[in-house]
């Protein structure tokens, strides 16, 4: 049977190819703490995950988000191991009372329609970088904030009928959508680009096509291209926010407030459980909240 650690390598093999950021750490980190090469998921109970979880936050000092999102990967091999027969589930770390997984979550910040349609309206040199850019996340925002990461990877064949139809890549949902008419504006922008290329924008032009680990590595470098870009595009638009890649999700769910069922909105935002939706859409209904409170103090 394999360790621990040889399945945290192979796992973060399958998710470099995959494009998904993979756990860089978490291999020498075990590997400190336990002070041994391997580790059997045996080994793994609640005293040796309390360790780890004091370990992470006062030696290596990482944050509480960081220390959850690694127990649900440890977890997640556990589930692996136990469905393929390798561990009994006696051992189970996670099960019953043992070790809950409590996801906290920051404050969830979106654009307001003014704000978004100071992008929308902003002067910029066509083919240029920060052009392209503003492109990518207008695009990302019309369709309820699909990640950076699918958009770079739209191609023509996803548009049939007046519609997308696209596979997520984060879990492999299918997803079909309406193509809303301002999206339909900026994919009029790039048809020249149908007869010499597949994608609908230019960042993976060069990808060798045989190379899941070079796209991931260019549609990294796009990223980063696109936060140094957006920032200028905040500042010239007088928008004191971080817009970032992934605000444009968030700047979706803060323009539809209450004003759509939380039915639809599990739909436009591809989850799997409404109960996702409706914590997602929270951070961003007010009203009520903010009636309440003037109610109260204003006599």
């Amino acid at each position: 049977m394999e360790t621990v650690i040889e399945q945290i390598k192979e796992r973060r093999k399958i998710r470099m190819i995959k494009g998904r950021k993979p756990e860089h750490s978490m291999v020498d980190d075990i590997k400190a703490l336990a002070k041994k090469k391997t580790l059997s998921f045996e080994e793994i109970d609640t005293a040796f995950l309390n360790k780890y979880k004091s370990f992470c936050a006062a030696y290596l000092g990482q944050k509480t988000r960081t220390i959850t999102n690694q127990l649900i990967f440890v977890r997640t091999l556990f589930n692996q191991v136990i469905t393929n027969g390798e561990v009994e589930r006696k051992y189970y770390p996670f099960a019953g009372e043992k070790e809950k997984i409590k996801i906290t979550s920051g404050h969830k910040i979106g654009l307001t329609r003014e704000e978004v349609l100071r992008i929308e309206d902003l002067n910029l040199k066509e083919r240029t970088s920060i052009w392209h850019t503003r492109n990518v996340w207008l695009f990302s925002f019309y369709f309820a904030g699909i990640r950076i990461s699918d958009v770079l990877e739209m191609n023509w064949s996803n548009f049939k009928d007046g519609r997308l139809f696209y596979t997520m890549n984060k879990n492999e949902k299918p997803i079909s959508l309406k193509i809303p008419e301002k999206a339909g504006s900026i994919i009029d922008l790039y048809m020249k680009r149908r007869k010499s290329s597949e994608y609908i924008f230019p960042f993976l032009d060069n990808a060798n096509p045989k190379s899941e680990y070079d796209k991931f590595v260019k549609i990294r470098n796009a990223s980063s291209l696109f936060d140094k870009y957006l920032k200028r595009i905040a500042k010239e638009c007088d928008i004191e926010k971080n817009l970032s890649n992934h605000i444009a999700r968030h700047s979706f769910g803060n323009i539809a407030g209450d004003s759509i069922s939380p039915y639809m909105l599990q739909k436009l935002y591809r989850h799997s459980d409404l109960k996702t939706t409706i914590g997602y859409q929270a951070n961003f209904i007010h009203k009520e909240a903010d009636d309440a409170l003037d109610a109260v103090i204003n006599f």
